[in-house]
């Protein structure tokens, strides 16, 4: 087996899974999950119909580059939201199946093996994914901490010059997960100044882009922040997803894009990795891409949920609600891992302790003494749940 295997650390998951071992919750109570980031609003009709409808496509194979139709709803969808003057669909855009897969196979690919010392940059705390994909792929993870202090900016005037000498690819989540920050343009002017500087390559995970309130507070793209600041695609790769955005996280469907030569080089990897789209997937996919009415609807439901959990939870705790995204990262007044384990046995209440979330870097973990909690539910479930959590905290 791959020695590198044993370097992986258990998902935040199967530690909660641990934590809650031997706690029986109380009976009377139904199970609600605030743990799992997993959409849970209903799938458009639009998109459910156009996948039946092309299930006789199951009988080819699909090209591992994707079919043009979606390619290039995907690149009108990237000029239309993010207000670009062009997008290439045909050496630009790659359809994956969903942007985790994609994260995870793209450190394998870009990343240069012939160097041990080879280091990945990711926030802290920040999506497990990165951190396996740099392990498997024989890199070192560098962990920048993102803390309140800093408006949950990752503090990269703390990296060393030697560790962004060694550096070969950053990962960035905006808006994040789990602190629902939102980089601006000057945020991501320092990081296209470091990566010009140090030449590495730039993975911009944007799953939650269009999870934000309000129609003229869309969160800006790492394409649209380099397009405003007058320079290329270079060195720089988005991905993206119909999971949060549509409801689909059954569908696996996402798209990778920016530079067109970095792309051409995962193309070949994914040739070889077997990461072709299922015809019928695709045209569902063309189909959610096309329309937005659904998105505006979901995004005012997520609106709605935020605005009328957050006040109630304020009751008990210091949580504020997020830039973008559908989480809450909330401050406990104990141990998170406590505060989630008695939760749960006390009032039938799942929450992610947020240590499981990040590392312990420059002495810190940034996840430390705060739980995310899924606003993913419909709202009269989310409701509940603050209820009970309020009640649970003002016993602490």
């Amino acid at each position: 087996m791959n020695p590198r295997l044993k370097s992986l650390q258990p998902y935040p998951f199967e530690r909660l899974r641990q934590l809650f071992a031997g706690v029986t919750p109380r009976s009377s109570l139904a199970h609600i999950s605030l743990g799992i980031g997993e959409p849970r609003h209903p799938t458009p009709e639009l998109i459910k119909r156009a996948l039946i409808e092309s299930l006789p496509k199951l009988a080819t194979y699909p090209p591992t580059a994707g079919g043009d139709a979606l390619r290039q709803a995907i690149a009108d969808w990237l000029v239309r939201r993010y207000g670009l003057p062009s997008i290439d669909w045909k050496t630009e855009v790659l359809p994956v199946n969903g942007s985790r897969e994609a994260l995870f196979a793209f450190a394998q690919a870009v990343l240069d093996p012939s160097r041990g010392d080879a280091i990945v940059v990711c926030p802290n705390p920040f999506y497990q994914i990165y951190e396996g994909a740099a392990l498997l792929a024989g890199a070192h993870p560098h962990y920048v901490n993102a803390t309140p202090e800093r408006g949950f900016t990752a503090d990269y005037g703390s990296v060393r010059a030697e560790v962004w000498r060694r550096t070969q690819l950053l990962y960035v989540c905006s808006p994040g997960n789990p602190t629902g920050k939102v980089l601006d343009l000057g945020e991501w002017k320092e990081i296209f100044s470091l990566s010009d500087r140090h030449g590495f390559v730039i993975a911009s995970d944007e799953c939650y882009s269009e999870v934000y309130f309000g129609e003229d507070s869309a969160p800006l793209g790492a394409l649209q922040a380099a397009t405003r600041l007058g320079r290329g695609f270079e060195r720089l790769v988005v991905f993206s997803s119909l999971s949060k955005r549509s409801n689909v996280p059954g569908m696996r469907s996402g798209f990778v894009a920016g530079d067109a030569s970095i792309l051409k080089s995962f193309l070949l990897y994914r040739t070889y990795h077997g990461g072709a789209m299922s015809p019928a997937v695709q045209d569902a996919s063309v189909a959610a891409w096309r329309d937005e009415a659904h998105v505006r609807e979901n995004r005012g439901k997520y609106a709605d949920k935020f605005a009328r959990v957050t006040p109630l939870m304020q009751a008990a705790l210091k949580v504020e609600p997020p830039e973008a995204g559908f989480y809450l990262w909330a401050p406990t007044p104990i141990a998170d891992t406590e505060f989630a384990r008695r939760l749960y046995a006390e009032q039938h209440v799942t929450v992610l302790p947020g240590s499981f979330l990040a590392r312990e870097s420059g002495g810190i973990n940034p996840g430390a003494n705060r739980v995310r909690m899924a606003l993913v539910a419909e709202t009269d479930e989310c409701l509940e749940a603050a209820r009970r959590i309020v009640e649970f905290a003002k016993t602490l």
